[in-house]
């Protein structure tokens, strides 16, 4: 997803020669396309329930690629793609909910996307992709921050980038108005959702 200008290293199996530094003046290391590794990323989401507690899910189903251009970090771009049935609150009746009409209408709209449209470096260590991020049909902008982990090359010689990030959103922004009452005051679903993303990337040849 972009914007990876952090000091990091490059660290290799035991049996390989190591490898030279990436640093601010050698990005071209990291330029090159990526596809997400999903047995290895999570893509999680967060609400307060009942103004007491946070409930806390994510998505299985999901692919995504990403651009990374080392010389150039704002041409750095990102797509992705999730599975809404795919998702997953370690609860199936909840599970259900969320995916009839009263939320995500999963029949109808079967996928998420997000498509970044810029991206921008925030500091030394915090990027920015801002995109367009479409849930039942409807498109908003969302802008997602993000921190790279590091850059390696895994025991069977592939070349990973891994980082975390977040976003705030307002779930009513896209539709997502179901809630109920509660009889003290306030309401059983916040509308502000946090969306959390902890990627490792592969490169592709």
């Amino acid at each position: 997803m972009g914007l990876f200008t952090r000091k990091t290293a490059v660290a290799t199996p035991a049996a390989a020669a190591p490898a030279a530094a990436v640093t601010a003046a050698d990005l071209t290391h990291l330029t090159g396309d990526y596809v997400i590794d999903t047995t290895h990323s999570e893509i999680g989401f967060s609400a307060r329930h009942a103004m007491v507690t946070t409930i806390r899910g994510r998505f299985t189903g999901y692919e995504g690629t990403l651009h990374l251009d080392g010389a150039n970090p704002s041409a750095s771009r990102a797509e992705l793609t999730i599975k809404v049935a795919s998702i997953d609150t370690a609860l199936a009746a909840r599970d259900e909910h969320l995916r009839n009409g009263d939320f995500f209408a999963a029949d109808e709209f079967p996928e998420i996307t997000f498509r970044s449209t810029r991206a921008e470096q925030v500091d030394d260590e915090t990027y920015r992709m801002h995109g367009d991020l479409t849930v039942k049909g409807i498109t908003q902008p969302v802008s997602i921050d993000l921190t790279l982990n590091g850059q390696v090359i895994d025991p069977y010689g592939n070349v990973r980038v891994g980082f975390d990030g977040s976003a705030t959103v307002s779930r009513s922004d896209w539709g997502l108005t179901y809630n109920a009452a509660l009889e003290g005051g306030g309401v059983l679903i916040s509308d502000k959702v946090k969306l959390t993303f902890d990627i490792s990337a592969v490169k592709q040849a």
